[in-house]
């Protein structure tokens, strides 16, 4: 069994696209819009290609139409994303995105698994990273083979009392200073990371051609081709 890993997408059809595995069953980890402007090809793709979906933050604040605040980077690149999103998301887009679970159980090749796109106790918005103890709290009574998680945007396994976490990392916005896309591959209990290289002009013109404010932009550019060397939250 197959199983390909994504998380935080972000509208980025580009690094979505560069993307060429074989697999057979997908897991997607929250976060398809925001960031970027792009949201209508990554849904679609998630919707037809993923065997299973969870709900991130900003899936969660795009559909309920929650106001962002413009106080760091990313929550200017966020705020600045939100009218154009409105506008190409159909409604039918953003009913599936608010109707997205916010965890799931399932069973696959013979392993238990848990997605959340943050922390088991706060499916959403809790930051946890790659400490041990903060992560034996979380996982109490957890009882899967693996908890797949996004939102940090940063690639992660940890082996927890038996318990493997995972975070592919991001495919449409990376922070740990590589800027290629992000995901991993789990094959018969075994974990793969990989990274591919996306043409991240392409997601920069999309941009300009839906008329982002060009100061967004460039710091848009700064953060895809640095790979995230910016503070702030996702």
């Amino acid at each position: 069994m197959r199983i390909l890993l994504l998380a935080d997408i972000h509208s980025n059809w580009p690094a979505l696209a560069a993307i060429d595995e074989e697999f057979d069953a997908c897991f997607f980890l929250g976060d398809l819009v925001d960031y970027a402007t792009d949201p209508v090809p990554c849904v679609e793709w998630v919707q037809e290609h993923a065997t299973c979906w969870i709900r991130g933050n900003h899936d969660h604040s795009v559909a309920q139409r929650v106001t962002v605040r413009p106080t760091g980077t990313f929550r200017q690149i966020s705020a600045a994303m939100r009218d154009h999103h409105f506008k190409v998301l159909s409604d039918e887009h953003l009913t599936w995105l608010a109707r997205m679970p916010v965890t799931h159980h399932v069973t696959c090749g013979g392993h238990r698994f848990l997605l959340v796109h943050a922390s088991p106790r706060d499916p959403m918005d809790e930051y946890v990273g790659e400490s041990p103890d903060q992560w034996k709290i979380r996982l109490d009574h957890v009882d899967v083979d693996f908890v797949c998680v996004g939102h940090t945007h940063v690639p992660m396994q940890l082996d927890v009392d038996g318990t493997q976490i995972i975070n592919p990392g991001s495919v449409g916005q990376p922070r740990d200073g590589d800027p290629r896309a992000a995901y991993a591959i789990i094959e018969n209990g075994e974990v793969e990371f990989r990274r591919v290289e996306y043409d991240i002009n392409q997601t920069l013109l999309h941009m300009c051609k839906s008329k982002i404010d060009p100061r967004i932009v460039a710091q848009t550019e700064q953060v895809l081709r640095n790979g995230g060397a910016q503070n702030g939250n996702a």
